[in-house]
């Protein structure tokens, strides 16, 4: 990517490329890339998908499914929007029925439901904290009252927030985001093992951020590497019982966690980093959630899936 510097009080920027600015008003700009996404920012967590500007696109019309999923029970956390919306689309192509636990992003979640129940499959919502062992209790619980079983569970729900320094992230944030992202997957794991038989997938979501750092996300790193110790244990620990563990580690993805955490400025330059030049979109990165939780990856566990567009190779 070719750069080159600019005086930003000079009147001369022309586009949304601004990387870097010092005390002195002198900062990177980078032109090699496609501007996709225009500045914008989200005061709530973990953000609004009908809020976007453009909209993430999460289904491909060329995809079809081919029965892949056909009378499996997926419980997809996070799936109202962003990449577990794009992931309930795809699970139910390929014929899963579909639970929805989601925090409180209600218009969200109603859109993805009836766009998931387009293609024939049931689909139910069910809203909570996720935090909180008791609604992990619900959401088994009612996903068994409805279905009877579980043969795939995506811990996809997650929060991340920006700072500057560790000095930044106050105790209060590091618990939040520990909770959200780590505790609330064991809680929900632990449930639906009881559950789940042999032949089931357990899909968790990391992150490329574990692999190469984020100095300003530095509490959802910690969290995101919990993630990855959390799926090589528990898949060994299952693989006797032939319940496979694994986990994807996406790269810069235009969802709702986006604008949610970064500064409105940012937004323009994500993904610009990658060898392909831009951000993915939930779309490009759900077959790969059909591929772990379908019979195709049966002597496939323990593993971590990288979707980066080329930025990090592990």
């Amino acid at each position: 990517m070719n750069c080159n510097y600019f005086n930003s009080n000079n009147g001369t920027q022309d586009d949304y490329g601004l990387k870097y600015i010092n005390e002195q008003g002198y900062g990177l700009i980078c032109k090699n890339y496609k501007l996709e996404f225009p500045p914008q920012h989200q005061d709530i967590q973990p953000g609004m998908e009908y809020l976007m500007e453009p909209r993430p696109i999460f289904n491909n019309p060329y995809y079809r499914g081919s029965g892949k999923l056909m009378n499996k029970v997926a419980i997809i956390t996070g799936g109202d929007s962003g990449i577990g919306r794009a992931v309930a689309v795809g699970f139910a192509k390929e014929g899963a029925t579909i639970v929805i636990a989601y925090y409180n992003e209600d218009k969200d979640a109603e859109e993805t439901k009836q766009f998931v129940e387009r293609f024939g499959v049931k689909c139910i919502l069910i809203s909570g904290d996720l935090k909180d062992p008791n609604f992990c209790d619900k959401v088994i619980n009612e996903t068994i009252d409805n279905f009877g079983k579980i043969d795939i569970l995506v811990n996809n729900a997650g929060v991340q927030y920006q700072q500057k320094s560790l000095l930044d992230i106050t105790e209060e944030q590091f618990d939040l985001t520990m909770k959200t992202n780590i505790y609330s997957m064991f809680y929900l794991t632990k449930r639906a093992l009881k559950h789940m038989k042999p032949g089931a997938s357990i899909i968790n979501v990391t992150s490329i951020t574990t692999f190469k750092g984020e100095p300003e996300l530095i509490d959802y790193v910690t969290s995101k590497g919990a993630i990855v110790g959390f799926t090589r244990s528990l898949s060994t620990n299952l693989a006797n019982k032939n319940i496979r563990v694994n986990a994807v580690a996406p790269g810069v993805f235009w969802t709702p966690l986006q604008p949610a955490c970064w500064e409105a400025e940012k937004i323009p330059t994500l993904g610009s980093d990658a060898p392909m030049g831009r951000a993915g979109h939930p779309y490009e990165i759900a077959p790969l959630f059909i591929y772990l939780a379908s019979d195709d990856s049966s002597y496939v566990t323990g593993q971590v899936m990288h979707v980066n567009g080329g930025e990090y190779k592990g």
